[in-house]
Order: C-alpha cells, then structure tokens, then sequence
C-alpha cells in the first residue's frame, strides 16, 4: 500500500490567516526553510485548526489556536508543542517539534510547527480492505504504544510539572464539568446525573503517569506499509493523570456502536481478527506488568470517559454554532452528546445494581 495524499482543502474562511507573516516568522526561525509558501487545511480534527504548509520541497504541519471566544484553557497548543519535545526519542514515536510561536501578532493565534509525517491515518477501527491477521496486528501496534506511554517516567523527560499528581479524576469530572455547562445548548438530563453523580464514586486506587487524553485510531499515523505506528499526534489533552482512566477512554470503542464515532460495540470483532475489550485490556496489562483491573473499577472509568466525550462533542456543538468549528462535521459529532449521555448514565445504573 503506498502513501494516501494528504487529506486537506482550501483553508476555510473562518480559520485564514496571514500566510506572508507566517512565511516570514518561517524565515527567521527555521535556517533550512526556503521558497514560496502554500497552505491547505487538514480535513480531519474536532478542535485545533490543522494546517499542511509546504515550500521548497518539504512539508510542515501547523497547529493552531482556534480564532474566537474559547473556553479556559482549551486549545492549548503550547502544552502540546512541550510534550512532543519531551517524548522525541523515548518508545512513543511523535513528529518532530520544531518551533512554538505564542505572538498571536503572526497568525492571529498561538501556534507551532512540526514535521509533516507521511503514513496512513486509518479511521474505522474496523479496518475494513484488511485480513484478519493485519487487523490484529494494528491493534496489536495501538496497545503496544499506549502502554509505552503509560510506561515513561515522567520526571526523567521533564514533565514533572506537566500537571498535577493524584486525584486526576476528581478534577477531570470538575473540570468537563465546568466546560461542559459553559458549552451547553440544551438540557441534558443524563448529563446532570452523571454530574451529581461521578464525584462521589471514584475509585479509590489513584496513579499518576502521562496520558494523551485523546489515544485513538484515527490520532496515529502509521507506516504506509508496516502495521507501525509512526507518530502519535493530537496531544491537545495531554497532562499527567491515571492511566488506567486514559486507556479506558482508549477503550470506549468497544462501547459505542458504529456511526459518528466509528465504535465496535456489536460488530463480530472476532470474525475480523479484532480482538475482544477483555483480550486488549489483558494485553496492555502484560505489557506494563498490572494486575487484572477490579471489574467495577473499570466499568467506572469507561462510565466517566463516556461523560468526558460527551462533554467534548457538546463543547464540539458549541463552536460548531458560533461558526468556527474545524471540522465541516462537527454538528453531526456535537449532536452524539446527548445519546453518550445517556450510554453513560444506563452504564451508571448497572454498576448501581451490582
């Protein structure tokens, strides 16, 4: 299979910006750079404007804050641009940083630059065109990776200070919480309860490592030939937090049907070679050593990531309204916050059962 194009269009309107200021902040900040610039917009991506600018023969991706009102500390690309710099040359593979602008003078809004990485960027955890074999083995790629995430020491990278130690979920819930009602457009009732009641039933185990936040299919890209993982990208959420909370995110795929966000839940996983929830879980538990995760720990963690994703497609619904969304889908992914609401309340009143 050979290298798929770039997956870019005309850059909207809403997200323009002055390219010959960029060009010339390019000049002064990167010695090889040389040439005419042209800029096209990444189709992909919920959140931060991503942008594929070439000159001279080579390729760059720009990552930037989106232009408008945005919530507290949302879009930090800085944080995302510090991370990458900190896991270059670690087991997880990132694209090469190469400089962080924060003038919004340049472009508008804070942004850096990093290596454009050719691969595959494979959508449909189903993987369909594949055989069974090639199936496990991408999977297999995913769950070595996020466990040699989980695996980094934190302090050795310079990281230590990338976020707060202990009780990540409680300040996750307030957090997406907080976000969640600033961003809302109509009353969610499984919202509401999930608020009330996610608080007051975390687990008590606490853990803090790197977590990417957003660790999915799509955030790879991989070998245009090799079931390899290239470069981890959309290190937006990144912080330092649980990483079993982080996998269990990861993990959501095996609880949402098809659709809007392309789930598992339902689909004959072993008649394509796809390992089952129970299979992957086990395996990222070899690989880093961990006992088997107490059953309603988990179930706890797959509950709260449900009303994180909601709380994210809601806030996607927000800026999808005000007209500077990234993605020309973001209303049909805004309009999944209610029916992952509700997923997450009826998985809530299981686990209440049990």
């Amino acid at each position: 299979m050979s290298e798929a194009p770039p997956t870019t269009r005309p850059v909207a309107p809403q997200h323009a910006f002055d390219v010959p200021s960029l060009e010339a902040w390019m000049h002064q900040r990167l010695p090889a750079f040389d040439g005419v610039l042209e800029v096209a917009q990444f189709k992909g991506g919920q959140s931060n404007p991503t942008y594929l600018v070439s000159a001279g023969g080579k390729r760059y991706v720009l990552r930037r804050k989106p232009p408008g009102k945005l919530l507290q500390s949302a879009h930090a690309v800085d944080r995302e641009f510090r991370v990458i710099s900190a896991l270059a040359g670690t087991k997880v593979p990132v694209a090469r940083a190469y400089a962080l602008c924060e003038d919004e003078s340049v472009i508008g809004t804070p942004f850096y630059l990093m290596a454009y990485v050719p691969g595959r960027v494979l959508r449909d955890p189903q993987l369909p065109g594949m055989t069974p074999a090639e199936r496990r083995t991408i999977h297999d790629e995913l769950n070595r990776v996020i466990a040699a995430l989980h695996g980094i020491d934190h302090v050795a990278v310079g990281l230590g200070d990338f976020g707060r130690t202990g009780e990540y979920i409680a300040r996750q819930v307030a957090r997406w919480s907080k976000q969640y009602q600033a961003s809302a457009t109509e009353t969610i009732e499984a919202m509401d309860n999930l608020i009330a009641w996610l608080p007051t039933n975390i687990p008590a185990a606490d853990e803090t490592r790197i977590v990417h936040g957003d660790f999915r299919l799509e955030n790879v890209i991989f070998h245009p030939h090799e079931p390899r993982i290239l470069a981890v990208l959309d290190w937006e959420l990144a912080t330092l937090g649980h990483p079993l909370a982080d996998l269990a995110y990861h993990c959501l795929a095996w609880r949402i049907p098809p659709g809007a966000f392309l789930g598992l839940a339902g689909v004959d996983v072993a008649a394509l070679g796809i390992p089952t929830e129970r299979e992957y879980v086990a395996a990222y538990c070899a690989r880093t050593g961990r006992e088997a995760i107490a059953e309603r720990d988990w179930e706890y963690y797959l509950a709260f990531n449900l009303f994180r994703l909601a709380a994210i497609a809601q806030g996607i619904m927000a800026r999808a309204l005000q007209g500077n969304a990234s993605n020309a889908d973001a209303l049909t992914v805004g309009r999944g916050a209610r029916p992952l609401a509700e997923l997450a309340w009826r998985q809530v009143e299981r686990l209440k059962l049990s």
